[in-house]
């Protein structure tokens, strides 16, 4: 995050926001797998193996699927240049519409694995000009960045730069809440808000294209 100009850092914040949201939307949904955080899926594959469960079988179609979204995110941003952020938002606010209108089909398992797909895709989505991209589903690297930037600090070294890294985090946790909610109230709405901040972030993504020239 530090490594980023505001516009993109803020745009960061978004996306994050957006993977909570759709996360907690996969998690109710599919009854506790993940869309986003194949961490959490990887220790469900790990322990449905060792107790011969299904779950297993669940959790590495849905890894699979999330690691054909990151390729294919990254291969659209490669081909995109300097358009990647807005060409990668596009295509995963395509694949949340999809899962929408599977959602409105009754077709849940397939609604489920588009969000997954999605999720991958926007983690090529965020890239600063030296070609890095932030990975914005899972937190794990982030909270550990936080620590140790918090740990230079008590020793007098560094500066606050720990506090773009607890703002991702807070996004994608805060993003969550909202989206635990919404699918609780309305499954239906839940998807089709996460649609919707998936249009206004690429939207966003095009002004910073724009501006920039």
């Amino acid at each position: 995050m530090i490594r980023f100009d505001p516009s993109h850092q803020l745009l960061a914040v978004g996306v994050a926001t957006l993977a909570g949201f759709v996360d907690a939307i996969g998690f109710v949904e599919s009854a506790g797998f993940f869309v986003s955080f194949m961490t959490g899926n990887s220790t469900r594959l790990a322990v449905g193996l060792a107790e011969a469960q299904h779950a297993a079988l669940v959790a590495a179609i849905i890894i699979a699927v999330f690691v054909t979204g990151v390729v294919a995110g990254s291969l659209v941003g490669a081909q995109a240049g300097r358009r990647r952020t807005p060409a990668v938002l596009s295509g995963v606010t395509i694949l949340l519409g999809i899962a929408t209108l599977l959602r409105l089909d009754g077709e849940g398992w397939s609604a489920v694995l588009s969000l997954a797909l999605a999720m991958g895709v926007a983690n090529a989505a965020v890239a600063g000009r030296d070609g890095s991209v932030i990975g914005v589903t899972y937190m794990t690297g982030t909270l550990v960045q936080m620590g140790q930037k918090i740990a230079n600090a008590l020793r007098g070294e560094g500066d606050r730069r720990w506090l773009h890294h607890l703002g991702l985090w807070a996004a994608l946790a805060g993003g969550a809440l909202l989206g635990a909610r919404a699918v609780i109230w309305s499954p239906l709405l839940a998807y089709g808000f996460a649609v919707v901040m998936a249009a206004l972030l690429a939207l966003r993504a095009r002004w910073i294209v724009r501006d920039a020239r």
